[in-house]
């Protein structure tokens, strides 16, 4: 490992410049012996043109004051004025220019240094020493602050990661983009599956970061399980397609993140000199743990979320009533992984009066709003169970709310279908509207409603409605239909026009609804088809 104190004596490459070949020839020679690089030229204009050809850039220049084109502090001037070369420290260097004031001059126009000739070489050297180290500790930390920069930039990009393909993928350009060369990272999802993402092509050739793959990869092994939050050159899981730098494994640097004795870590690989001091160490140590911290939080949301859609489910009905009234289809669909479990739900019952079909909708995304759902749903078929009417129903509904869960709020459609009469009795409180679809292919909504539950207001009356045999009824929860930017009318418009447009048939309407309407993933979609039969009159 390199210490930034060693890198201070480490030979540099110096641009020296003067008309004059002797002098030239003396100060190149004490350093080339010293064993530095030296570039020589013969005026300003070719010191210039050197600096800006694209080739190495020096990291020192040594320039003689009295040039025949320009003065060497006009040269100092150009060196600092230009981006791509102000950071080159300039030592001034002078046999005629001596005085105080030129000396003065020249470290006010730009110089680092400032050296009188005849110079011993002992001073000469320790000028450029010294200078170096200035200039090193400089870049140091100037790099240090951009890693830095790039760190938090990247942190907040691996903890706002959707999925692990994400989280692999923004590793392994982080990595590439602070330590600048070619990187891999390899974890493994929180469903099992291991994998890489590394900067490189597949085939050989440049790989730049913003063209990060993917790939599926092997597990890592027992004894990388065991290793724990390490940093060495060998070891790591078996990556596809190493380029032939990184395929000695002494030519690698390997950080393996500190996860948890059961979790198999995040590990990133680069080349090994691209990881020389303590500050790179720790800035490799600290990507890795910012990866595995991240990882962790989607294993964890990940097990929260399969156990709370469980659950969510687990308050749905198990089976639907067989009923000779109508026949029913269902769809339930949980909003996508990166969202909350909501509180969605449906339930169907036979009662003495007839058939009692609602969906209901608990405003909010939690797994409070699936416990209210399950006390809702349960309550709801206890109270149908008992006989009471689709009006009374949402009644008793709004007081339990409002007195073991104060501030929560549902909205829910209640349909009681009479057993013996083709009547429906339609009780809503604040739900998307019932849409009927009439034998003959006519659509219309029912859109008489009451309060949402949860707010102690009364409820009017259930909506009495004759409804043909034949007759399809629609009850949908708002994430199928309701888009971003878009009126809730349409929404019902296009509902309304794909029904029509469907069989009579439950389970084919909802298959082509789920078609036609896709829903977006950003909230939960409960749908329920009735088809009516003929009453049993008398």
């Amino acid at each position: 490992m390199t210490h930034p104190a060693d890198t201070d004596h480490r030979p540099a490459h110096v641009l020296v410049v003067d008309d004059a070949p002797t002098n030239r020839y003396v100060v190149a020679t004490v350093l080339r012996r010293a064993g530095h690089t030296v570039t020589e030229a013969e005026d300003g204009t070719r010191a210039l043109e050197l600096l800006r050809s694209g080739g190495p850039a020096p990291e020192v220049a040594i320039v003689d004051v009295r040039l025949p084109d320009m003065t060497g502090f006009e040269v100092c001037e150009h060196i600092k004025s230009d981006p791509a070369t102000a950071a080159v420290p300039v030592i001034n260097i002078s046999a005629s220019a001596i005085t105080v004031n030129d000396r003065a001059q020249g470290l006010y126009r730009g110089a680092d240094a400032y050296l009188v000739e005849p110079v011993a070489p002992e001073e000469l050297l320790a000028t450029v020493t010294a200078t170096l180290r200035y200039a090193r500790a400089r870049r140091r930390a100037e790099l240090l602050a951009d890693r830095l920069r790039l760190l938090n930039r990247f942190t907040l990009a691996l903890h706002g990661a959707g999925d692990a393909h994400e989280l692999v993928r923004v590793t392994a350009e982080a990595a590439a983009a602070i330590f600048r060369c070619r990187a891999a990272a390899w974890l493994t999802t929180p469903q099992g599956s291991p994998l890489v993402a590394h900067t490189w092509q597949d085939q050989e050739g440049p790989a730049r970061s913003a063209e990060v793959q993917v790939h599926a990869a092997s597990a890592w092994t027992r004894r990388g399980r065991q290793a724990g939050a390490r940093s060495g050159r060998d070891g790591g899981p078996d990556l596809p397609c190493l380029p032939p730098d990184l395929k000695d494994p002494s030519l690698r640097r390997t950080a393996v993140g500190p996860a948890k004795t059961d979790r198999p870590p995040v590990v990133i690989v680069t080349p090994a000199d691209a990881v020389t001091t303590p500050d790179d160490e720790q800035l490799l140590t600290q990507l890795t743990q910012a990866g595995t911290l991240a990882l962790e939080a989607l294993r964890s949301y990940d097990e929260e979320h399969t156990l709370a859609l469980t659950l969510q489910r687990g308050f749905l009905p198990e089976r639907l009533p067989r009923t000779a009234r109508a026949d029913l289809a269902v769809r339930y669909l949980p909003a996508s992984e990166r969202t909350e479990i909501g509180g969605d739900f449906y339930e169907a019952i036979s009662t003495p009066a007839g058939l009692v079909v609602s969906v209901g909708d608990v405003a909010g995304h939690s797994l409070d709003a699936a416990m209210v759902m399950g006390q809702v749903r349960h309550a709801l078929r206890a109270y149908a169970a008992e006989g009471h009417p689709p009006q009374a129903i949402l009644t008793r509904l709004d007081h339990l709310l409002t007195s073991v869960e104060p501030g929560a709020t549902v909205t829910l459609c209640v349909i009681l279908i009479e057993s013996d009469t083709d009547t429906l009795h339609v009780a809503n409180a604040g739900h998307l509207p019932p849409l009927l679809r009439h034998p003959d292919g006519t659509t219309s909504y029912v859109y008489e409603h009451g309060p949402l539950l949860g707010l102690g207001l009364p409820h009017p009356p259930a909506r009495e409605i004759t409804a043909a045999p034949g007759t399809l009824v629609l009850l949908v929860t708002d994430g199928l239909i309701e888009r971003r930017h878009e009126d809730l009318r349409i929404s019902l418009g296009t509902l309304a026009e794909v029904v029509s447009s469907t069989s009579a048939d439950p389970e084919e309407t909802c298959t082509r609804l789920l078609d036609r309407l896709p829903p977006d993933g950003n909230d939960d979609v409960a749908l329920m088809v009735v088809r009516l039969n003929a009453a049993r009159h008398g």
